[in-house]
């Protein structure tokens, strides 16, 4: 495994990709923190773009917990039935929905261990919502981000816990914010798994992975 890019070197890469995009965003659409949180519960295994189909319909007509619960399971499988495990993740939405309304008064909470015990959020999950939503510098580590703070060596890790840890550890506070969108983006649009786009890459000669494509 490699070893933590210096210091020095994570301000310039952070720096290029702060000049890139300084706001980074999520790709899931949503409109209030409710939806957010649906959204990224049916991401997983799914892409965004898939998500996104599926959810403009039905967040016209369920953006609460409360619509959502009227609204009904069934339905929402209708909905969703075009988003892998869409049973299964239904039936989490509408438990997670039941809890929001009895236990949080319709409001989703900004502590991670709250999120964390609703059915079908992990701590993925519930870190995209505390970034996105809350601001947190939460690192919500995901197979993009995984792949490349390996390969790079800006977060290297065993598992993604490990990776979640070395972005605290290694990246410099000032870029925490944003960091887990920008390793993202570049994970999804640059530093590929199968055939990375180097020579498009503006950290190319930061980067110490040895099978850089022409």
């Amino acid at each position: 495994m490699r070893q933590p890019l210096p210091y020095e070197t994570q301000v310039e890469i952070f720096s290029r990709f702060r000049a890139q995009e300084p706001e980074p965003r999520g790709e899931l659409e949503h409109v209030n923190a409710y939806t957010l949180l649906v959204a990224v519960a049916l991401s997983a295994q799914a892409t965004d773009a898939g998500v996104n189909r599926a959810t403009r319909a039905l967040f016209q007509v369920a953006d609460t917990p409360r619509k959502m619960l009227d609204l009904g399971e069934e339905a929402l499988v209708e909905h969703i039935r075009t988003i892998g495990l869409f049973r299964n993740k239904a039936r989490n939405v509408i438990k997670l929905s039941r809890i929001l309304v009895e236990e949080h008064e319709g409001e989703v909470p900004s502590s991670r261990a709250a999120l964390q015990a609703l059915p079908g959020v992990g701590r993925k999950t519930a870190n995209v919502v505390l970034n996105m939503w809350w601001g947190h510098p939460a690192q919500a580590v995901d197979t993009h981000i995984f792949r490349i703070g390996n390969r790079t060596g800006i977060c290297p890790g065993r598992d993604v816990v490990a990776v979640e840890r070395a972005i605290e550890d290694h990246v410099p506070v000032e870029f925490q914010r944003h960091a887990h969108h920008w390793l993202i983006l570049h994970g999804r649009y640059i530093c590929k798994a199968r055939k990375p786009l180097c020579a498009n890459c503006l950290i190319r000669d930061l980067c110490p992975f040895e099978e850089k494509t022409v």
